[in-house]
């Protein structure tokens, strides 16, 4: 056999504090247009395995083993030489491609700057080289493109600049970092594709770092299974789904949420039911266009949207990126007007109300926001956070008793109270959230996408959290998510939107294996499972309905 293009050989790597290392004695080896997923809990090791490789760690790492790199030690290059590396023979996706790009330059600029870092070319050159990767990535108009700035794009457009950037000067191994996270099934299923078509026609080797199981089973040809720390099993791909050996492996893929696949009948007729006089959100007839500038016409955000959701029920909104979904959530939670039509919350109507009256009707809504991390207020206790609601909208009761049943309701013990969220982890972060929104006894609760960030076995723990509570307290919820597998564990109704408008809405278990409309097959059927096997063959179905 001939030597891997990268050999990792009993690396460990250990942080100053007289910790147990976060990473002990990882062996791995990656071929050359391999793909290797490295998969495990936040807090496993992978990431820091990973960035290990470009010595992308606090100056407190002290790092031991080996990582060679066609036969050179990663770990034992001068500063030159790794500058070489990054960028030239190791490329980088990272996990959020906003917070990867500079906002104050265009997509252009940044290009040219990664190619210009490691090739003698004048500008000239470098540009038409960014060109031939947006088209190379995929994305139409490249020339267009190349002005814009990255708030101007969107998720999976700007994940595609960000993987331009990565194989700019064709490297030998390119290192994903969660490329998928956030995106919808749709954005997920084409990043999968590109990736995989990079792989084949550059005959790159992928380090793909992700908690996403059906992304595993639609790209990776070998698995390696970390917990803390340690890589615990490691095989091919449908060999380790089939009949994983270690009871991690077995408890990672036990928890993963897969949608029922479709029954194969013929599509269900439209249903419209009419919402009760008690019904906790009635959106009715909403319109909301952005206006255009210099005499350009303004953007129909939301279309003519009616919806509701009773009191007790939870109402799934699905759709791409660009849908509406945030759109409509904002005329909602009443920090948005309509252009047109109507919102109403707990019977008061949201266009009717006065300054004061409609402060007070947001205290009837409460939000659980999509990234646990960025929601919460990095200088308040936890205390602080989850009572902020009750000093806005005061109430007859005491703040630290609520505090503490609030917190016995998401099960988190009240030793937690003064802490900060830094010490708390992703999942801990979310029910802090869940227990902020859940303060004031809201009628209806929006919840965001609020498990994308999540890996698996926290998304479960959340997921089933948040059923009880549902279950519990009887709120209505409007649950916003890409995710259809999650959606259809949790909704009774679901609504589809695109384009601003509804294309089908009825119940979950129909509308998720009966659709009516194409756009909800295309979405459906992108949707990843964690069976190697049978996402090849869905992968296949969606780029046959997709065309």
């Amino acid at each position: 056999m001939s030597e891997p293009l990268l050999a990792l050989r009993d690396v460990t790597v250990e942080f100053g504090g007289g910790r147990r290392p976060a990473v002990r004695g990882v062996t791995l080896s990656l071929a050359a247009g391999e793909v290797l997923a490295v998969v495990g809990e936040s807090g496993s090791g992978k990431t820091v395995t990973a960035m290990s490789l470009l010595r992308l760690l606090p100056d407190t790492a002290r790092l031991s083993g080996t990582a060679l790199l066609d036969g050179q030690d990663l770990y034992r290059m001068s500063p030159a030489e790794l500058r070489a590396v990054r960028g030239g023979r190791v490329g980088m996706v990272f996990q959020e491609p906003m917070s990867a790009l500079n906002p104050v330059f265009t997509i252009g600029h940044q290009l040219v700057e990664a190619v210009r870092a490691h090739r003698p070319w004048g500008a000239r050159r470098a540009r038409e080289r960014a060109v031939e990767l947006l088209a190379l990535v995929g994305l139409p108009d490249p020339e267009r493109r190349l002005r814009a700035y990255p708030h101007e794009l969107s998720g999976g457009q700007l994940q595609r600049v960000v993987i331009a950037m990565a194989v700019a000067c064709e490297p030998a191994l390119l290192i994903a970092d969660e490329p998928t996270t956030a995106l919808d099934v749709t954005v997920q299923a084409e990043i999968i594709d590109l990736l995989r078509d990079l792989r084949d026609r550059l005959d790159v080797a992928i380090l793909l770092i992700t908690h996403d199981m059906g992304v595993v089973a639609g790209l990776a040809d070998r698995v390696a299974v970390m917990k803390d720390g340690e890589v615990v099993e490691q095989g091919g791909v449908v060999e380790l789904f089939a009949r994983p050996r270690h009871p991690y492996t077995r408890d990672l893929l036990a928890a993963v949420v897969s949608l029922t696949p479709p029954d194969g009948g013929p599509a269900r007729a439209e249903e419209r039911s009419a919402p009760s006089p008690d019904a906790a959100l009635v959106v009715d007839d909403v319109s909301v266009v952005y206006g255009g500038r210099f005499g350009l016409p303004g953007v129909r955000a939301v279309d003519g949207v009616s919806l509701h959701v009773e009191p007790g029920e939870v109402l799934g909104l699905v759709g791409e990126s660009g849908s509406g979904k945030s759109t409509l959530a904002s005329v909602i939670t009443g920090l948005r007007s309509p252009t047109s039509g109507r919102v109403t919350v707990a019977g008061r109507d949201l266009s009717a109300l006065g300054r004061r009256e409609r402060r007070a009707a947001r205290g009837r809504v409460g939000v659980v926001f999509q990234d646990p991390a960025s929601s919460l207020n990095p200088r308040a206790t936890i205390a602080r956070t989850i009572a902020e609601p009750l000093m806005l909208h005061p109430r007859d009761v005491d703040p630290d008793r609520r505090v503490d049943e609030l917190l016995e309701l998401v099960r988190l013990d009240r030793s937690l109270r003064d802490r900060y969220p830094h010490e708390l982890s992703g999942g801990q972060k979310q029910r802090v959230g869940i227990a902020r929104a859940l303060a004031l006894d809201p009628a209806l609760l929006i919840a965001d996408e609020p498990t994308s960030a999540l890996d698996v076995s926290v998304q479960a723990q959340v997921l089933d959290l948040f059923r009880s509570l549902q279950e519990r307290l009887r709120f209505a919820c409007l649950f916003i998510s890409h995710d259809l597998a999650v959606v259809e564990r949790l909704a009774d109704r679901v609504a589809v939107l695109r384009d601003g408008r509804v294309v089908e809405q009825g119940p979950a278990a129909e509308v998720l294996t009966r659709p009516r409309d194409a756009y909800t097959a295309r979405l459906i059927a992108a949707a990843p499972v964690a069976d190697p096997v049978l996402q090849r063959e869905r992968h296949a179905r969606w780029r046959e309905i997709a065309g």
